[in-house]
């Protein structure tokens, strides 16, 4: 199994924007601390936005935040909300199935098994549980992190 770059990117900004609870954050700040391109985080930004995970602000002073606290932010409800393709294999899509032995293959039923036990394992954590190492992650992004500044 493997998660598209959208996904990633949205999981590392979610991240990024919980280090810092209530400081706006910029597209161009993340894709520097994570170098990483801008314009793919501007179309990850623009989803997140319109998913309600974070709040974006525009004008001078804009950027955006997170809209949850990141406890309430599921790691697999995240994944679920980003991939917009979660077929695996091409028996997982029948307008595309072109597979003889689709309707009798076991292999089917176990590769769907697998699939709803990664996306379990990723229910059980939230955006909380990415941030218990904010130390690091901020030394590694180059950021400050403040006494002050709660990721919970």
């Amino acid at each position: 199994m493997q998660l598209t770059q959208f996904t990633d990117f949205s999981l590392r900004v979610l991240i990024y924007l919980g280090l810092h609870r209530d400081r706006v954050s910029t597209i161009e700040e993340i894709a520097s601390a994570y170098g990483i391109s801008e314009s793919h985080l501007t179309k990850v930004a623009h989803r997140l936005g319109r998913l309600g995970l974070v709040e974006t602000l525009r004008g001078r002073n804009g950027g955006m935040r997170l809209k949850e606290e990141p406890a309430r932010i599921n790691v697999g409800a995240t994944v679920r909300l980003m991939e917009t393709n979660m077929v695996i294999v091409e028996c997982f899509d029948p307008a595309h199935n072109t597979c003889p032995i689709a309707p009798v293959c076991a292999l089917q039923r176990v590769l769907a098994d697998a699939v709803e036990s990664f996306l379990a394992v990723l229910d059980r954590y939230s955006l909380a549980d990415m941030l218990e190492n904010r130390q690091e992650l901020a030394v590694l992004l180059r950021l400050p992190v403040e006494e002050n500044d709660y990721g919970a």
